[in-house]
């Protein structure tokens, strides 16, 4: 994998073979983050990465500046793997969290600009995740969040729900807090 832009555009990090992960692809990547960069001043950005794996989605943001992440996922190599690049990269700004996204989502309350998740995609809490988002008040009043998910399953259905977007076989969910 590689970051595609910001401050450590074109650094590879290669992860251990050995993770239970699905990394989100280059194009897709793109494509989200051109949505992002729409919608959000990345300097200003608290951002939750749910499902991290290997931290990909959090290594982008941080590259393009934001305020913060925390970056959560349930598989302790995961978490190991994403805080020593946190540590290679000098990400002062991040925090490497081993939970299970949605029992960290219940036990949250922090508020942030931007939610992304990227579940297993055999796996379906995406619904889970748009309720206790939204009734837990996780996002601030612009905040975004994004759920990736296979381009065959349907949206999660919400009245916060802004549109989908589709990458081949991944799409993303896109929910305002505000609409």
């Amino acid at each position: 994998m590689r970051i595609i832009s910001g401050r450590l555009r074109g650094k590879k990090i290669t992860a251990p073979d050995n993770l239970p992960v699905r990394p989100t692809t280059d194009f897709a990547k793109t494509g989200l983050f051109n949505i992002l960069s729409n919608h959000l001043n990345f300097s200003t950005v608290s951002a939750l990465d749910l499902f991290t794996g290997t931290g990909n989605i959090s290594y982008e943001l941080i590259s393009r500046g934001v305020k913060n992440v925390t970056a959560v996922d349930a598989d302790k190599r995961c978490i190991a793997f994403v805080q020593k690049i946190f540590n290679d990269i000098h990400a002062e700004n991040a925090e490497a969290i081993q939970s299970d996204a949605l029992e960290f989502l219940e036990q949250c309350s922090r508020t942030f600009d931007l939610i992304f998740a990227d579940p297993p995609f055999n796996s379906n809490p995406i619904q889970d995740i748009v309720e206790i988002v939204f009734r837990k008040k996780l996002l601030t009043s612009q905040g975004l969040l994004i759920i990736e998910h296979s381009s065959e399953m349907q949206a999660p259905k919400s009245d916060n729900l802004l549109e989908t977007r589709t990458y081949g076989a991944v799409a993303f969910s896109i929910f305002v807090a505000e609409k």
